[in-house]
């Protein structure tokens, strides 16, 4: 290939790379940079880049309604003082894994991880990120094959012989922060709710039960949370669309969520 078409290859992908990245910040979302961060806490979701054997959404998946109205629902429930820009707006943020603002934000969701895939650079910048003392939420991914996704590109960070993956029981302090969770909720998307008719699992049968679970660092903190087999981001997302899903499941998925991060914060 000689230097003129090496040049404009090398263009294209630049042109493509840009509009991706405005694509997505054109509808509003928050890219972090340095001067994002006031010290209240900022709801950090993490873009990734579309694994092509993966099962379910993206990176967006939820986004932005899932971050603003959980940020908005902590500071009613909990004194945690949230991040406003300048016009009152919630500051929640968009952050990739090799970007020195990932180190700014002590919590990150990752929703659809049975899409993600991570290449030996964002594993490398994942694992220091949680081994210094941050913290992963995924959520919303359903069934075998998502799962599999999801295990096969977190060992390229967190390999499973040193950070294997467990299940939690309701026993676990993180389900007894502030509310008493005493059962792992399925929490089906409202679209799938309404179109199944009141189901609640995604994949039929392989899907059929819920799980909570998490990897733990070498000093047994927890550094992963792994919610499978239900969505807690569309609990948040679409608590306002309608009032009988809202009574179903927004307040089992707040209780959750609020005392996930509260156990996030304070272990």
């Amino acid at each position: 290939m000689n230097l003129r078409r090496q040049a404009l290859l090398v263009s294209s992908l630049l042109a493509v790379a840009v509009a991706g990245w405005a694509q997505f910040g054109a509808g509003g979302a928050r890219l972090a940079t340095s001067e994002s961060f006031d010290g209240a806490f900022n709801w950090c979701r993490t873009y990734y880049r579309r694994n092509p054997s993966g099962d379910g959404g993206g990176w967006s998946t939820d986004y932005p309604r899932a971050d603003q109205n959980f940020s908005f629902r902590l500071a009613e429930l909990t004194k945690t003082l949230i991040s406003r820009d300048s016009r009152g707006d919630i500051n929640h943020l968009v952050v990739t894994l090799t970007q020195p603002e990932l180190s700014r934000c002590p919590w990150i969701m990752m929703a659809e991880v049975g899409s993600l895939y991570l290449d030996q650079t964002e594993a490398a910048a994942l694992r220091n990120y949680l081994l210094k003392g941050g913290f992963l939420w995924v959520d919303d991914f359903w069934g075998s094959r998502a799962w599999n996704v999801w295990e096969e590109q977190i060992a390229k960070a967190l390999p499973p012989g040193q950070y294997p993956i467990v299940d939690l029981p309701l026993s676990h302090e993180l389900f007894h922060m502030l509310y008493d969770v005493r059962e792992i909720p399925q929490i089906p998307s409202i679209n799938f709710w309404f179109g199944s008719g009141g189901g609640t699992s995604e994949r039929g049968a392989d899907s059929a039960e819920p799980h909570v679970r998490a990897i733990f660092d070498e000093r047994h903190r927890m550094i992963v949370l792994i919610t499978h087999n239900t969505d807690f981001g569309d609990s948040f997302e679409r608590e306002g669309d309608n009032h009988e899903y809202f009574l179903r499941f927004a307040a089992v998925g707040y209780a959750f969520g609020v005392n996930a991060l509260l156990y996030a914060m304070t272990h």
